[in-house]
């Protein structure tokens, strides 16, 4: 599969002389491992499908697997297996077996195979089958052996021994199909050889038992997945095809480095709308106690995926009680799980219209301002599609809402709409378009089908009175029914702003100022209402004829003098903790999608390998607070580095968000 592991060098060549020793056999232990499960491998070919581009793109790849059960049962990985649309299997003794795939989880990059026995060319042989071992047993120190078709080459055995029995990969994330595996696997380390093609083979101690599934390398380590998880996972999959996962909607990190307790673990973030944000817990919590099951403390990532797995594992559905503490003083809630949705859902080609999109998921609709999951999400782009031909064009991160006057709210749904419009393919098909980008909720006009022709459409820039636009397109103006027409659609409307008090709302289209026609109608018109507004002084009052569903209107507003941008805004360069931070402008709020209440500083610089830096801090985080103080403004900021230069203590706590996520970041300077 894909080089996640370690390359290596070849060894160099010395000349045998002729009275060279025949090899020593292996340990009687290792040779019963050997007959125990080698005769059980497969080495696993497959055809991918990825969207790339716009397209779907067939991939060929392989790797390897064991087969676990008489009925042709093969375990493997995910990303070995899991999006392929063919599978052959080649046995240890050279069968070419057909399969397909029955079953597959993305959170443990597990995938089960089944055999299609009746493509056997001896059909009435028996399988042979490996067995699983208790992988709880393993000890730091075991010999075990790796089994697999390392880059694609036929069956194979290395050996070595367990380096770590609770193995992450530190400041790092395994993302498979959007999924961190590490929040849920803590692999088997150790040091037998393995190579890409590895992926999906099973590790093996000395009483020949399947302990674990190699899935990861880093340096000269291979990261195996424990059994006793495959095993927990297996029946699901098999029987109905995924493995059901329970959430609450909470992110854990480990307990910071002042916490003197002895149990539990730290509640970084909070997911809007799930059962943890309903039930009012908030970032900061601390967890003790889940169903009645006491958390182990948890001090390191490596105690992260335990409280994970605990949740992850309930019943779908289950009502549970929580303990634990808020600014130290115990509390419980009480709520149901729910089930995990996957992060992404699977990627279609629509051909009509150049693009691979998919179903929206909460943590995407969440991230994109959105209230729903309504909607499709464009994947990719095919540069010489009907897509890329819109003006303005679809792009990667789009979420389609509506045909004509059609709300879209699933992948299925503009399919069987995009079917119904195209279904005569004698020419093109224009559709006016409603997306997200963004803040903004945009209009396009696409023909799907068989053309290509370009559309005269472009974005207008930002022009302060508080709103943003695009150029009304005779196109657009004819599909709007206001056909001859020529001014700016409003797309988004900055809260606070002149034109909100005004009334102006998203979708307005402003064909006059001041009884002057705005002359934006083709592309190259985008900066013709900015510079119409900046012809203005601030508290002058300006007239705007507008149409709103049709309707003629006119609306009176006073232009406000434009908020400071980001550039005009205070800033403080730390040199000691190594970071530029600046009090948020109003583009910064709007943009980010921040609260209006929030308050806050942009981080705009980190400094490489700095201290900050070392910690996880990043460009565009927005500190909210350092060591439980608020930091609402950049003197705030210097009062408070200041007093920390004055006692210095040994690690610094910054509660930051990113994105639509809170976390904290502990930093441990040297004074």
């Amino acid at each position: 599969m894909k080089a996640k592991f370690a390359l290596f060098a070849l060894a160099g060549l010395t000349a045998l002389s002729s009275h060279a020793q025949e090899p020593a056999p292996p340990p009687p232990g290792i040779q019963r491992a050997v007959d125990a499960v080698f005769p059980a491998l497969v080495r696993i070919h497959v055809v991918t499908l990825e969207g790339q581009d716009g397209v779907m793109r067939k991939l060929r790849a392989s790797g390897s697997g064991a087969i676990i059960s008489e009925e042709g049962h093969v375990l493997t990985n995910h990303h070995v297996a899991g999006r392929a649309t063919r599978v052959v299997c080649r046995t240890a003794d050279r069968e070419e077996i057909d399969a397909e795939v029955i079953g597959t989880d993305v959170l443990t990059d597990l995938c089960v195979l089944k055999l299609d026995l009746a493509s056997r060319t001896q059909p009435g042989k028996k399988l042979p089958v490996a067995k699983f071992g208790d992988s709880d047993q393993l000890k730091v120190g075991d010999t075990v052996l790796a089994m697999g078709s390392p880059r694609g080459l036929a069956q194979s055995v290395t050996s070595g021994i367990v380096s770590n029995v609770n193995m992450i990969l530190p400041n790092s994330t395994l993302t498979i199909d959007g999924e961190n595996v590490g929040q849920l696997v803590r692999w088997i380390g150790h040091d037998a050889v393995i190579q890409p093609g590895n992926s999906g083979g099973p590790l093996v101690n000395l009483s020949g038992e399947i302990i674990g599934v190699n899935e990861i390398g880093t340096g000269p380590l291979g990261g195996a997945i424990p059994s006793n998880l495959a095993q927990s996972v297996i029946p699901e999959l098999i029987k109905n095809g995924t493995k059901a996962w329970s959430s609450i909607g909470l992110t854990f990190q480990p307990l910071l480095k002042t916490s003197r307790h002895e149990k539990g673990i730290l509640v970084a973030d909070v997911l809007t709308g799930t059962p943890a944000d309903k039930a009012g817990m908030k970032a900061g919590d601390i967890l003790t106690t889940f169903d009645g099951q006491d958390l182990p403390l948890c001090t390191s990532e490596e105690d992260v995926p335990v409280a994970n797995r605990l949740i992850l594992a309930t019943p779908v559905g289950k009502k549970v009680k929580l303990v634990g503490l808020r600014d130290e003083k115990p509390t419980t809630w009480e709520l149901a799980t729910e089930t995990r949705e996957p992060a992404w859902h699977r990627e279609r080609e629509l051909k009509a219209w150049g693009i691979t999109a998919r179903d929206l998921t909460r943590p995407i609709a969440l991230d994109r301002g959105l209230k729903n999951t309504h909607g499709v999400y464009v994947d990719g782009v095919r540069p010489s599609g009907p897509a890329a031909a819109c003006k303005p064009a679809l792009a990667p991160g789009d979420v389609i809402l509506k045909l004509k006057d059609r709300e879209i709210t699933q992948l299925d749904e503009l399919e069987k709409t995009t079917r119904e419009l195209t279904q005569d393919g004698a020419a093109p098909a224009t559709v006016l378009v409603t997306f997200q980008r963004g803040t903004q909720q945009m209009l396009t006009v696409a023909k799907i089908g068989p053309d290509d022709e370009d559309e005269n459409a472009a974005l207008a820039a930002k022009a302060w009175f508080g709103a943003t636009s695009q150029v009304l397109t005779s196109d657009l103006a004819e599909a709007l029914g206001l056909e001859g027409k020529k001014g700016v659609r409003i797309t988004t409307i900055v809260p606070g702003s002149s034109a909100e008090t005004a009334g102006v709302k998203p979708g307005d289209v402003i064909v006059k100022l001041d009884g002057q026609v705005i002359a934006a109608q083709n592309i190259g018109d985008e900066t013709v209402f900015g510079d119409l507004i900046r012809q203005y002084k601030p508290g002058t009052e300006i007239e705007l004829d507008a149409f709103r569903d049709g309707e003629p209107m006119k609306f009176h507003v006073k232009l406000l003098q434009q908020p400071k941008q980001a550039s005009e805004l205070p800033k403080h360069a730390d040199t000691q903790f190594e970071f530029t931070a600046t009090e948020l402008s109003v583009s910064d709020r709007h943009e980010s999608r921040l609260p209006k209440d929030l308050q806050g500083l942009r981080i705009t610089t980190v400094e490489s390998a700095g201290w900050a830096a070392l910690a996880g801090l990043r460009e565009r985080d927005v500190l909210l607070a350092i060591d439980g103080q608020a930091v609402d403004s950049i003197d705030a900021l210097k009062t408070i580095l200041a007093k920390l230069k004055q006692t210095k203590p040994r690690r610094v706590t910054f509660f930051v968000r990113r994105g639509i996520r809170t976390s904290f970041v502990e930093l441990e300077p040297k004074w």
